[in-house]
């Protein structure tokens, strides 16, 4: 709790900011964790706007003793946001890019930017960012700074001091400098300035600190071997020695960028940075990803592989591969792999043209085969290499989600020593692991660089298993300084390793390294306990020793997750989430709109395991209001479903949680109106005409909105005279055409009642090309009920679909779906939905469910469907892709479809949600934002497409959005190819 007394006055401090201030037990635990294994709540969350904002923070920090820790996008592995201070959150508004100077080769920026948007921009200049971590799509130039990122690259590119040439910000009392290299003259002017100005004194002190030759000796004694390029052993004093300042000899100008690099926000408030840009490397790329039989034969070969002049040498182990076989989009980047391979090592080789690189992969491989190491070396060239390192990226991510409580720990995944020493490194450090603790552990990353994230498999909410993980932190510094190696290469030192610092450098070094905090930051504002006076590196976990898991009472079964908890405690922190419009993907949509942390998956996630772990009412935990506001934009996209490593499938919790929460506060009426769906529009249908007309009418329009909580812009759909089951049942089908067997369609509650024309088009296609269509009588898929989080309702449907179908439905019978949410509720919630009696028949049944195209897909692989069916045309279809078919099967089977027809070009809106949502788009409170996500990427790609293209979209509600937004009437591609049919009139040839 904060002292009300001080919540007052953050209150009041507030007020005064252009940005914001949160004091909420919400904000505060959102911002509790990043991608570490702590976690400790903040006293306040501030998200300024302007540099005055900082500069106010920082002067109200240090009136009232409290501290700042500065934070970009929470990505750190050590713990570095984490604290019981004022987080200053700079994601949101310190995003833009100032200055681009081609000729000179730099860019300024403000330390929001994100990586790979920064190289979008710099692109056209033939100019990129060197440095790329594996969280370079959501990971924030101002992080990198912090933490000295490297990255696979970082044979080629080094780290992220290697190309920063200045920094401005504020120091710890408030005022605005810059550093960069400066003369020795320039340098003396400095130590020479006005005595009282906190710059002058670091100046100084440094100097005097660092001058003397039993400093200087001591420092080259402690410090990591030279040649070891990535490190991060508390300040980088080591490499102030040599600049000319310091060193008459030296002709390398002193730069304190050197030090700010690798810092972690303790020493200086960075608000624009000045960075080094290098040319984009040649453009033909080939991966050699060479297969072996254990971790060390891996690392045997790295010492051949860096021979031959490589961009990056990446190790993935079969942990990695176990994790990324469980996830839906990483499976798509396993073709590559042959058998059952131990370890991976990639090794990316670039030339001029295809060829050249082809035979520097090839020369390799010859190395590797006459050294007799390696099972396999498969290659891959061009675009298809994107497949393997978004597979390598997603390292972090895919650990997480083992089931259970047991996961694969950082506590020593930075290790970093001289590259000819790594083999026998890791074997000495696989012997500690194996012969004392009797552990197994995770090898990834970069091993051309001498570093391998080393993973133990932990439970730390097990007391033995936290003094463990104290206790291999210990041995392994022992080791790593026995190789003269570093504690850290690249994700810092933070709270999991500044405890060892004194150690790793030596206690003189270390009072130097407290001194130059000091000098910096002589009242302690920024980030304490990081790097310096850090706590024990086993205390602020995530997890209690010995934590009680609260027991839930669910309508999902979450049996194979272990529990909601666990599937909540999936998440790793690790942000992927956090990804923009830019870099593309469907996950997250509202934080791609409003890029607010609490809109996110893993606030979603770390909320619901807050309020689990230490529920306020221990008999209905579910029922909180902070996971109402949390859930309260989670559109149900499934796009985490997919695109999160971890697995974390917040659309499912989300709907758990609203089940529980009504049951506790009541159903609201709209929920109840959107969830009986079909049965409302049964009981309107006779009405249809009138209520058109009071549709279409402004007045009775408008009250007809707002009686329904519908937004005062949003249209309405037009009710259809009959519904699509009612055509069905009384047409006269011909059933000579019937050539293909048998097919079952499942009327989705969407089609019947909204767009029956899409129902008669598909039934006629499916005739057209020979089969037999049988619409049996069913229940509707519950997708309404899901979306609302009435679930037993859900439950009720989907049991007796499954009844109603398990029978019917096979191999050769299959069930086909036109609309995708629809449809794909057979395969996605039904096994986890219905009674325990009918979960075999649900997974059963869930085989033999398709999407219509994914159906015509089959038909053309297996030959009954040609292209010389349809009339040809030359004609371009701009396809938008469902959610939740991007999330949980494919747009290929989609594009090939309406590929059939001779002369049709199909292309891919880059586009993620559409913003609508099933009804979230519909509603007042949501409008807004709703039209906004359609405008990131759907909306703009839309407008651009000419006039005679044609707008193709599966889903009704992405439909409707496209009208609503743009104006163009978008069509299911069902619709467009039924045209194209060829009839009985016009013989098939």
């Amino acid at each position: 709790m904060i002292a009300p007394d001080l919540q007052c006055q953050l209150e009041r401090f507030g007020s005064r900011l252009d940005g914001e201030m949160h004091v909420s037990r919400l904000v505060r635990n959102a911002y509790s964790t990043d991608a570490s294994v702590y976690r400790e709540r903040p006293l306040a969350v501030a998200i300024p706007r302007s540099d005055e904002d900082i500069q106010r923070l920082i002067k109200f920090a240090g009136e009232h003793q409290l501290s700042l820790i500065p934070r970009a996008a929470g990505t750190s592995l050590a713990g570095q946001v984490v604290g019981n201070g004022i987080i200053v959150d700079i994601s949101r508004n310190f995003t833009r890019i100032l200055e681009i100077n081609a000729s000179q080769q730099w860019v300024r920026v403000q330390p929001g930017v994100i990586r790979d948007e920064l190289n979008l921009a710099l692109k056209p200049f033939g100019l990129m960012f060197g440095p790329e971590t594996s969280t370079s799509n959501r990971a924030m130039v101002g992080g990198m700074l912090g933490n000295n990122s490297c990255g696979s690259n970082s044979l080629r590119f080094g780290s992220t001091r290697d190309h920063t040439l200045e920094v401005t910000g504020f120091l710890s009392d408030g005022t605005s400098t810059s550093f960069k290299k400066l003369t020795t003259q320039q340098f003396e002017q400095k130590c020479e300035s006005d005595p009282k100005l906190l710059e002058t004194k670091i100046y100084r002190g440094v100097r005097d600190l660092l001058s003397t030759p039993e400093v200087k000796a001591e420092i080259q004694k402690q410090f990591p071997k030279p040649e070891i390029k990535r490190r991060n052993t508390g300040y980088a004093i080591d490499l102030l020695l040599d600049a000319n300042a310091l060193d008459p000899k030296s002709n390398r100008p002193f730069n304190f960028c050197n030090l700010l690099a690798g810092s972690e926000g303790t020493l200086f408030f960075a608000t624009e940075l000045k960075l080094n840009c290098i040319p984009i490397p040649p453009s033909s790329v080939g991966l050699q990803c060479a297969h072996f039989s254990s971790v060390q034969d891996a690392l045997e070969a790295t010492q051949i592989a860096v021979k031959h002049n490589p961009y990056a040498v990446e190790l993935i182990d079969h942990h990695i591969l176990a994790g990324a076989s469980r996830n839906l989009q990483q499976i798509e980047n396993m073709s590559f792999i042959v058998g059952t391979p131990k370890a991976i090592l990639i090794t990316e080789l670039r030339g001029d043209t295809a060829p050249e690189v082809q035979l520097k992969l090839d020369q390799l491989e010859a190395e590797l085969l006459k050294s007799s190491l390696g099972t396999a070396y498969p290659t891959l060239i061009g675009e298809e290499t994107n497949q393997v390192w978004e597979l390598r990226k997603s390292g972090l991510g895919v650990l997480s989600n083992t089931p259970g409580d047991a996961k694969p720990v950082a506590v020593i995944e930075d290790t970093a020593v001289a590259l000819p020493d790594l083999p026998q490194f890791i074997q000495d450090l696989d012997h500690i692991l194996r012969d004392k603790y009797d552990l197994d552990c995770v090898h990834y990353a970069h091993a051309g660089s001498g570093e391998l994230h080393l993973r133990p498999i932990l439970n730390l909410k097990s007391e033995i298993d936290q003094q463990i993980f104290r206790a291999i932190a210990q041995d392994v510094a022992q080791l790593v300084k026995s190789y003269r190696g570093s504690l850290s290469g690249e994700h810092g030192d933070g709270r999991l390793r500044g405890e060892f610092l004194e150690f790793m450098i030596g206690t003189k070094n270390f009072d130097v390294v407290k001194q130059i905090k000091t000098l910096w930051d002589p009242n302690n504002l920024f980030n304490p306990g990081k790097i310096i006076d850090s706590p024990s590196m086993n205390t602020h976990l995530r997890y209690r020793p010995n934590q009680k898991t609260t027991d839930v009472s669910t309508v999902y079964n979450f049996e194979p997750e272990q529990g909601i908890l666990a599937a909540a405690e999936l998440c790793s922190g690790s942000g992927d989430c956090r990804k923009t419009e830019l870099t593309g993907g469907t996950m997250c949509p509202s934080y791609m709109a409003t890029r607010n942390e609490l809109d996110s998956t893993r606030a979603r996630a770390n909320i619901l395991r807050e309020t689990l772990t230490n529920p306020e009412n221990p008999a209905a935990p579910l029922a909180n209001d902070d996971l109402k506001k949390v859930m309260e934009l989670c559109l149900s996209c499934k796009g985490c479903k997919r695109e999160c490593p971890s697995n974390v499938d917040v659309s499912k919790l989300k709907s758990e949680f609203l089940q529980a929460y009504y049951d506790t506060h009541g159903v609201p009426k709209l929920a109840q109106r959107i969830a009986n769906f079909s049965g409302n529009f049964k009981r309107v249908h006779g009405l249809s005409r009138p209520l058109n007309y009071l549709i279409k009418n402004r007045l009775t329009g408008s009250i007809l909105k707002k009686w329904l909580g519908i937004a005062a812009k949003r249209s309405l759909p037009h009710l259809p005279r009959h519904t699509f089951r009612h055509w069905f049942l009384n047409r006269r089908p011909d059933t000579k055409l019937s050539r293909h067997g048998t097919v079952f369609l499942f009327c989705d509650e969407f089609t019947n009642h909204l767009e029956p024309d899409i129902g008669i088009a598909a039934v006629e296609l499916l005739e057209g090309l020979g089969f037999d269509v049988r619409m049996p009588r069913h229940r509707e898929s519950g997708r309404s009920a899901i979306s609302q989080g009435l679930l037993r309702i859900a439950k009720d449907h989907a049991n007796e679909n499954v009844r109603q179908f398990r029978d019917l439905v096979g191999s050769d019978t299959p069930l086909i779906g036109i609309e995708p949410s629809a449809i794909l509720t057979f395969r996605d919630e039904y096994p986890a939905l219905v009674d325990a009696s009918l979960r075999d028949s649900a997974n059963e049944l869930a085989n033999h469910v398709v999407m219509f195209d994914e159906f015509i897909e089959t038909q053309i692989d297996e030959g009954k469907i040609h292209s010389n069916q349809f009339e040809p045309k030359q004609q371009t279809i701009r396809l938008h892709g469902h959610c939740h078919q991007k999330a949980l099967a494919s747009l290929k089977p989609t594009v090939r479809m309406l590929q059939l027809p001779a002369g049709h070009r199909v292309r891919l809106i880059p586009s993620g949600c559409c913003g609508m949502a099933g009804s979230f788009g519909y509603t007042r409170e949501r409008y807004d934002l709703s039209m906004k996500i359609g405008e990131l990427v759907l909306f703009p790609k839309i407008r651009a497409e000419e006039s005679e293209s044609i707008i193709a979209a599966p889903g009704t509600s992405c439909r409707h959005q496209i009208l609503d937004g743009t104006g163009r009437l978008a069509q299911h591609p069902i619709n467009i190819l039924n045209a194209r049919l060829k009839r009985p009139e016009s013989p098939i040839v």
